[in-house]
């Protein structure tokens, strides 16, 4: 596997996660989500209560994940190859873990599942198209 390549797709993939996730999930949805949540008040972390080392890292490991498969497989190296794989992925391990999630915590109501996974796909299609480009450069 290309070293360069990885690390690269990994950090491209990190801050697309970052900023994607951010309008997504940080303005889009914030007050959606606020309400279909079942957890006590005070449950979901403000702006100001977020761990952003804990985040940044999150979003790297996505990116990182990502990268190592594209790379693996080999052929995703388009913008819409990868958003179609990384569709596909994201959609499988967010409804995995929302499921999870519903089924042994009080996190969010079934409707706020169901949007996350939908959520959650977009968001991993467009870091995973983007991570795609960036891998792809210099395979023509």
């Amino acid at each position: 596997m290309n070293s360069k390549k990885f690390l690269l797709g990994t950090l491209v993939g990190g801050i697309s996660f970052f900023i994607f996730g951010y309008l997504i999930y940080g303005l889009a949805l914030v007050s959606f989500f606020n309400q279909h949540t079942v957890a006590s008040a005070g449950s979901m972390r403000t702006m100001n209560e977020i761990i952003w080392w804990a985040l940044i890292l999150g979003n790297l490991a996505s990116g990182a994940l990502l990268t190592y498969i594209f790379l693996k497989l080999g052929n995703i190296s388009s913008f819409a190859s990868g958003a179609g794989t990384a569709a596909v992925i994201g959609f499988f391990m967010t409804l995995s873990m929302a499921f999870v999630r519903y089924a042994t915590s009080n996190s969010f109501d079934l409707t706020g599942v169901l949007v996350d996974v939908i959520a959650a796909t977009v968001l991993t299609a467009i870091a995973g198209g983007i991570i795609a480009v960036v891998i792809g450069k210099g395979n023509k």
